[in-house]
């Protein structure tokens, strides 16, 4: 029954929180169900190892999720993500509606801004820009999709994506790894998107298909959406229901000031990455108090928030007049970050009680044993995870902390792992019951049977052909 336990809580998981059951207690229950199959102490996998794996991820990773959404609610409430994407449209034109769309969404979620922040400034934006430029509406979830969720996700080297960063402390890796095999995705994926979205574009002019969306483009609705909220801070590190709180900037400051916060969290990123943390004696770090670690486990981790720390000193510094309830819009910020660790954590929770089964032993030998090598194995193993579980992070953690120290017993190399593994949980993570993809329609006022062919061909097919690429020249070549 073992075997048979483990794919039925996964399978419940799955359903139950399809049809928008919380999280927080779906994983419990159902990691509950295949102990209770597999023959084990039930209150035992709840207490120590369910809650333990899950209070390690919160310890581990809360801090860049609290930085990341106060950066992503602070940038929204100042103006900067609305200066950001009217500077590039203005500069594109509306002509070019798709590429602006991309190129803003891609600009903001590369420099920290949170993917759901972008979401509600980009969508009443895209939806002007595709108005006025006759292209059909239905395309601006995939635009939206291309520019946020693919390769400045997963691919871009030094992202601060929490799905960068998760596989840090098991690679001892920075957020920099295989930054070459980094770009040659980045420049797939978007390669990829662009041809697919300009082929739709040109297909529904000559089949005479214009812009026709005549419903109100406020996405404060998605936004108090209960369904919409459960399932998309499984997803990403924002809770949607924050968005509205806090007051926004009557102006919104000029594109320069915009972007200095966005270009702050790069440039510390790397700064930090390459120049301190190298040179930082870290030798304490193996004493007891500090949790007998080292500094290649939490590099990483503390490249990425101090890049993020500094980008809100700058932010607020330029646009302080700008924040009228700095307060409160710094706790809505705080406050969108502990819904999805939490949730993500529970995910990470019913992962370790499923790992620790004697049965999984079964599940691991078959995952290394997929033809192809160990690249292949982490490639599907983290993918097919994502796609289960709905979200990237939750199902690149759960396979990391059941395989990573396996897989790091093969030889190869950490950088080339790390990419690897963050491409293979941002491919088929974008399923229908994605909280992202749900979220994202809700704001554009799509459905699927509209948009969701489109998102899968930017946000699917083309990371998968950038993950080909990425293991064949990893395998051949190597990490660079």
């Amino acid at each position: 029954m073992g075997i048979a336990g483990i794919l039925i809580g996964l399978g419940v998981l799955v359903w139950l929180a399809y049809r928008g059951w919380s999280i927080l207690l779906l994983a419990p229950l159902c990691a509950l169900i295949a102990a209770l199959l597999a023959g084990q102490p039930l209150l035992a996998n709840w207490t120590q190892t369910f809650m333990s794996n899950a209070a390690g991820f919160v310890a581990q990773f809360f801090p860049i999720f609290l930085l990341g959404a106060l950066f992503g609610k602070l940038m929204e409430a100042s103006g900067s993500v609305e200066a950001i994407a009217d500077g590039l449209t203005a500069r594109l034109g509306s002509g070019r509606a798709v590429l602006a769309v991309v190129l803003a969404g891609a600009f903001v979620t590369y420099g920290g801004v949170s993917l759901f922040v972008a979401f509600f400034v980009l969508a009443p934006m895209g939806h002007a820009l595709f108005k006025a430029a006759d292209v059909p509406h239905r395309l601006l979830p995939a635009a939206i999709a291309l520019g946020t969720s693919t390769f400045t996700m997963s691919a871009m080297p030094g992202t601060p994506a929490i799905q960068n960063a998760i596989p840090m402390p098991f690679f001892g890796t920075n957020p920099f790894a295989a930054p070459g095999l980094g770009l040659i995705a980045s420049a797939i994926m978007l390669g990829f998107g662009l041809w697919w979205l300009a082929r739709a574009e040109a297909v529904a002019r000559r089949s005479g298909e214009a812009y026709a969306y005549a419903d109100s483009t406020d996405p404060s609705a998605a936004a108090a959406d209960e369904m919409v909220r459960e399932r998309a801070t499984t997803a990403r590190e924002f809770d949607p229901g924050e968005i509205a709180r806090g007051a926004h900037a009557a102006t919104p400051p000029p594109f320069g000031v915009a972007a200095l916060p966005l270009a702050t969290v790069v440039l510390v990123n790397l700064i930090m990455s390459f120049a301190i943390l190298p040179r930082m004696n870290a030798d304490f770090l193996a004493e007891p108090q500090w949790g007998s670690t080292s500094l290649s486990a939490v590099g990483g981790v503390w490249s990425v928030i101090v890049a993020l720390a500094a980008a809100i000193v700058v932010l607020i510094a330029t646009s302080f007049r700008r924040l009228p309830t700095l307060r409160e819009t710094v706790d809505a910020g705080a406050n969108a970050a502990v819904l999805p660790i939490v949730s993500v954590a529970s995910l990470v929770g019913f992962g370790a009680v499923v790992a620790s089964l004697p049965a999984f032993d079964a599940v691991k030998a078959w995952v290394l044993g997929i033809e192809g090598g160990p690249l292949v194995s982490l490639a599907l193993a983290t993918n097919i995870l994502a796609a289960l579980t709905g979200s990237a992070s939750g199902g690149l953690t759960i396979a990391l902390d059941a395989l990573g120290s396996t897989f790091m017993q093969t030889g190869l190399n950490p950088g080339l792992m790390h990419r690897v593994a963050v491409i293979g949980a941002g491919t088929l993570d974008s399923l229908p019951h994605n909280g992202a993809v749900v979220t994202l329609l809700a704001v554009c006022g799509s459905k699927h049977r509209e948009s969701y062919r489109d998102i899968v061909v930017v946000a699917i097919a083309g990371p998968i052909v950038a993950l080909v690429a990425v293991i064949g020249l990893g395998s051949s070549v190597g990490s660079f």
